[in-house]
Order: C-alpha cells, then structure tokens, then sequence
C-alpha cells in the first residue's frame, strides 16, 4: 500500500507501506508464510509487480471469494492485473509457465507478462539430476522439491552448461543443447538417464520440445532490467515479491538445507537488475507460528498433538509438493535474523486465526546450544541441530473477526508487541485468514 488504504488521513505517515514508491515483500521464516495473499492484498497500490529469484519450487496460494489460485512462478500481482515481471535471478522451467499463462487466460486474467531474457532455464536433466543427487546425498536429505531448481542454478554459476532464455530465441538452442549434452552425457549414462546410443535421439527430443516453448514464450521475453528502469523514471511504483524464505537463503539460511537462490531484501538487486537506491522499504512476512517442508534443523519443531494441531488447523501442506508441513512454535531467534539481514521495516503477521482458541502459546527468545544461551543464529548446521530452544509462554485469546485493530483481542495485541520488542520492528499488517478481506492494517 502507498497510503490510500492504511493512512489516508495522516499526509506524514513514515509507516513502511507509505514512506516509499517501491516496497520488497519476503519471507521471514522458511517459507510458506503466506506471502501470495499479501503480495495480492498490497499490489493493488503498485504500478508493476516483479519477482527476482527461485522457480517453480516455490507456491503462492491466493483465495478470492470462493476461487482459489495457486502460483508458481507468476507473480501474484496478475490476478489484479498488474505488470508482473520474472526477473533474470528466477530459474524458469516453460512447461510450468506456459501451464500457468494458459489457466490465467482461461479465468479471464490474461497476464501482462515480461521474461527476463536473462533468466536461466529449467531442462529435463536437471530433474534427473536433482532426483538423483537427492537420492544419494550424504548427510540427510535436503528435502528437495526435485523441480530441478538447484541443478540448473549449478550450471549457471558453472558458466559453461546453461541455457538462458535469450538462447530459446535467437537461434543457437540445438547447438548449445548439443555441447551441453556432450558434457553431461558420462554422468547422465551413469544414473540410467539415457544410454549411450540414445543420445543423439535424447538432443532432438529436447530440442522440438524447447523449440515449440520458445514460439510460446518469445512474446513475453525481453531486458526486464532495462523495462523496470525505464519505468521508475516514468515514476511506477514497483512491488518487489520474493520467494521461498529468509531461512531457506543460501548465504544467511540454515546451509546446506537452503534453497539455491539470494532470498533476501539484498537478493533484489542482482535478482531484478536494480540499483539499491530503488528498493525502499522491505516489509517481511512471517508467520504466528513456524513451519518448515524438507529437511534440515528446525529447534522449535514439535513432535506432538500440538503439531498436529497446528499442521490442520492451518491446512499446512504444500502448494508446490503437497508434502505436509512440520510445524512448531514461533521462534523469535528466526525474526531477529531476517529483521537484521532483510533491514525489515515492518513485519506482516499472518495465519493468526490458527492460534485463536487454542489457549496457551509459545514463543521462543534463544537458544540453548551446549549449556550456553544463544540470542542470535548460529552458523553452524551442528549448532543448529543442538540448539533448544528457550520458550516464554504467553496468554492465549479468543478467535476475532473484523478489519479493524480494535477487533483484535488484548491477549493478541501482548502477542504482537513482544513480538515487537524481541525484533525492533513495527508489526503493520496482521492476517487472520486466507481470504483478502481478512486482514487488518495497523
């Protein structure tokens, strides 16, 4: 929002949705803090909506009345019919993104789409390979979605075997589909991808189908870098939507059980094709409790009726795998780190209604990591790994409706200002349901 909603009588709000023309949403938690029916809720305010990392490992689920819309790699802004741009730091399977421009055209919602010519693309051996390298990794499973998001990250820092969507276009696939192949097809032959004398048949396969992608998508794909430029000069606001969470970022998350991709408020510069000065205020979503899918340490998960509870009352399974979610209480330690490395200038409180009635809850404000309490996130997979966490239990409140704060319980507003003094950020938003007229603006 740029203050047309939250403070329309106040002209000197700094509040974080109406100090800037530009705004980046991310998540606070490993992900799935309900960033879709946030980024839908604030779009309508923006001019352009673009997301600047992850694949199709990544889900948003938007619910509008009784439609429900799920995304993959689509901004959310489309179903208000904004400009939606994939940015150049996204890894595109085509499959998938033709799949997702067809059913919005059948709801009537025709996206006004920009590629990034620059993004990298998904091809069907980095599945293969990602099935692969899960099924034999060392150390536990990461959880992969096995979408073939990391493979095709690998390659594009690898330099030599990536395929970006200015190649589906202009020219040069089945040449650069070839020399890829030729360096891949030891490994490939080794895990029973294709056989030896297949491939040749295996490279003219790949390239009819990504050929017939690309007389798709060659209308869509363009500089977005120059695109979203050219129009912050015209002076269009620009909404920012991350994917995935702060915790699954593969410098600041819990590594190696990360996604492959710069998640943070940081990751839009190098993900979009933007100067820093652009980005304006950075708003994180987290949820009122925690939730992770796949592998890796998890200190306030719980193994109990309580998390059971939680995973069904909130309908925690995944938009992208259906997997069911691991669920625990809110740890505190998690939204100091994003508020930190994300600069959060306001936090968005969602799923709220999944603890109304249910009494009693926790909250975690550190660790203990062998006999010692540690206040901030650890490096260390060991140390996460060991890390108890320390709880502060707090009252519980009764469920509430309503879109105004004064129809918040008092038990609920002492949840979110400890909240606010534990991270030092304002809570600004707080979503007490899926729908988009169940949230409430501070």
């Amino acid at each position: 929002m740029t203050g047309k909603e939250c403070c329309s009588d106040d002209n000197n709000c700094k509040c974080a949705c109406c100090d800037s023309g530009n705004l980046v949403v991310v998540g606070c938690q490993w992900g799935d803090e309900g960033k879709g029916k946030i980024v839908d809720f604030l779009a309508s305010d923006y001019d352009i909506v673009v997301r600047y990392n992850g694949g199709n490992n990544a889900g948003h689920t938007v619910v509008i009345g009784d439609e429900k819309y799920k995304f993959h790699l689509i901004p959310s802004g489309s179903i208000q019919k904004k400009k939606v741009v994939m940015g150049n730091g996204m890894a595109v399977d085509p499959k998938v993104l033709i799949s997702e421009i067809k059913t919005l055209k059948e709801k009537n919602l025709d996206p006004k789409l920009f590629l990034s010519d620059r993004a990298h693309v998904i091809m069907p051996y980095h599945r293969m390979l990602d099935a692969s390298r899960e099924k034999k990794r060392c150390g536990g499973k990461l959880g992969t979605t096995g979408r073939g998001i990391g493979p095709a990250y690998v390659d594009k820092v690898g330099r030599t075997e990536s395929i970006r969507m200015c190649d589906l276009v202009n020219g040069s696939l089945k040449d650069r589909i070839k020399g890829i192949i030729e360096l891949k097809k030891d490994y490939l032959v080794c895990i029973g991808a294709i056989k030896p004398e297949e491939i040749e048949s295996y490279v003219n396969d790949i390239v009819k189908e990504y050929e017939g992608y690309a007389k798709i998508l060659r209308p869509y794909i363009c500089d977005t870098s120059i695109m979203i430029n050219e129009e912050i000069k015209k002076g269009s606001s620009i909404l920012f939507e991350g994917a995935q969470g702060m915790m699954l970022d593969v410098d600041h998350g819990t590594y190696p059980f990360v996604t492959s991709s710069s998640v943070t408020s940081g990751g839009v510069c190098a993900g979009a094709g933007v100067g820093p000065k652009v980005i304006g205020k950075v708003v994180g979503i987290a949820k009122a409790y925690t939730t992770r899918v796949g592998g890796g340490p998890f200190p306030t998960e719980l193994h109990d009726k309580k998390g059971d509870e939680l995973r069904e009352r909130g309908a925690e399974f995944g938009t992208t795998t259906g997997r069911p979610r691991r669920c625990g209480w809110l740890d505190l330690v998690v939204l100091r780190h994003a508020a930190t490395i994300n600069g959060l200038d306001g936090i968005v409180l969602t799923k709220m209604d999944v603890l109304s009635g249910t009494g009693k809850v926790k909250v975690c404000t550190a660790y203990k990591i062998d006999g010692k309490t540690v206040n901030n996130m650890p490096a260390s997979i060991k140390d996460m790994e060991n890390a108890e966490p320390v709880y502060e239990e707090l009252p519980g409140w009764d469920e509430f409706d309503g879109t105004e704060k004064k129809c918040i319980p008092e038990n609920a507003i002492k949840f979110i200002e400890r909240i606010e003094k534990e991270t030092g950020v304002p809570v600004i938003i707080v979503s007490n349901g899926q729908r988009r007229d169940q949230t409430i603006v501070f």
